[in-house]
């Protein structure tokens, strides 16, 4: 439900933020849930080798739609939870979209259920997992694990990386197959005659696909960073990054504790990115990614100063005015900047409805918290 004001000279007034009106709020009824049988625990298995778990359930009908798998984060969180196989268990549609297991209806169980942990081996390729210690994830570690090559590539494509429109999951597991490509760099050297081997494509899509391709170089620095898929690197610590290091061979050369001291990147995220770039494997996939014509240097651009510079922020929960996303680029358009994750260097830790985990280890810190109105107060000084 949306409601809004219906006075349009009040509109004007109020004016948006970003493309988001302050004149308008959507309003999303609490979600449905059901109960059913945990079946199974299965896992996938991700870009960086980390291990996925999801739930396998009795088919149950929530909110107009059969539920068959749901969404399950980490051995820790299954543990915590104390989600069993063969429990019956409560399950929502998170935003009315995505099945999410709530937890165990623990008067039904019968004592034949099993506690759930990683596989010693990984599903997709065989080789052994690693569950290092204080790690929420396992992780398979073969580079050349088929379900890491596949995922890496799904990656690469995506919107937020080189948004390579028609490129698709079934597209990248046939060339594959094919082994026409079997990593990023070789998109770029995919030839007409290829991509006619492909079902379905004619002259017109291959030339669609390939003027995808030739665009995809132009995405900013800070896209292609994120786009290489390094473990714990996402978008925000792309921009982080690009606004530290001017090109690939500075942040290439620079060493740990530079990197780990840039705000909002601890030890770590550090080290992750690190090891990847003195890998001398992704040194070859960065070099032949760069002579593809992918950019390695940002733009220079004005750096925007306001009444937030010089502090830090993190938002957890469900904000009033607007979703999340407006409210970071709010924070950036007044001189502020948004971290990654919660840490000593963050300054404030704006909290929404329904807070997650940050709020916690915020508190466990003794970082600030302020309310989303605080926010916008503390911008418009």
């Amino acid at each position: 439900m949306v409601v809004k004001v219906d006075d349009l000279e009040d509109q004007r007034i109020l004016g948006t933020v970003s493309r988001d009106p302050r004149w308008a709020i959507a309003y999303k009824f609490p979600g449905q849930v059901a109960t059913t049988r945990l079946k199974e625990i299965g896992v996938n298995v991700g870009r960086t080798g980390s291990m996925n778990p999801y739930a396998v359930l009795e088919p149950v009908k929530l909110g107009g739609v059969t539920i068959k798998l749901a969404t399950l984060h980490n051995e820790d969180d299954i543990q915590r939870k104390d989600i069993r196989i063969g429990d019956m268990v409560v399950v929502k549609r998170a935003g009315d979209v995505i099945p999410q297991v709530v937890g165990p209806v623990l008067e039904q169980r019968t004592g034949k259920e099993k506690i759930f942990h990683y596989p010693e081996k990984c599903p997709s390729c065989g080789q052994p997992v690693v569950h290092e210690a204080g790690d929420a994830m396992a992780y398979c570690v073969n580079r050349e694990c088929p379900a890491q090559l596949f995922e890496g590539l799904n990656h690469f494509v995506s919107r937020g990386a080189m948004d390579i429109r028609g490129l698709g999951p079934s597209t990248i597991w046939k060339l594959l197959e094919l082994k026409f490509i079997h990593n990023a760099a070789d998109i770029y050297s995919l030839t007409d005659e290829q991509l006619a081997q492909l079902p379905g494509f004619k002259d017109k899509s291959i030339k669609n696909l390939q003027g995808a391709i030739e665009d995809s170089k132009n995405r900013p620095f800070e896209n292609v960073l994120f786009a290489l898929g390094i473990r714990h690197i996402g978008e925000g610590i792309g921009t982080l990054l690009t606004s530290t290091f001017h090109d690939i061979d500075a942040l290439m050369n620079a060493p740990e504790e530079e990197i780990s001291g840039i705000m909002g990147i601890g030890p770590r995220i550090a080290h992750s990115i690190y090891e990847y770039l003195s890998d001398p494997e992704n040194k070859k996939l960065v070099e032949r990614l760069r002579q593809a014509g992918l950019k390695f240097e940002r733009e220079e651009r004005e750096i925007k100063r306001g009444p937030l510079t010089g502090k830090s922020f993190i938002i957890t929960g469900k904000l009033e005015t607007m979703p999340r996303s407006a409210a970071e680029k709010w924070i950036e358009e007044h001189g502020g900047a948004v971290l990654p994750s919660v840490s000593k260097k963050l300054t404030y830790l704006v909290v929404g409805d329904d807070p997650g985990s940050k709020l916690a280890k915020a508190k466990k810190l003794g970082i600030e918290t302020i309310t989303e109105k605080q926010l916008f107060e503390m911008g418009s000084d």
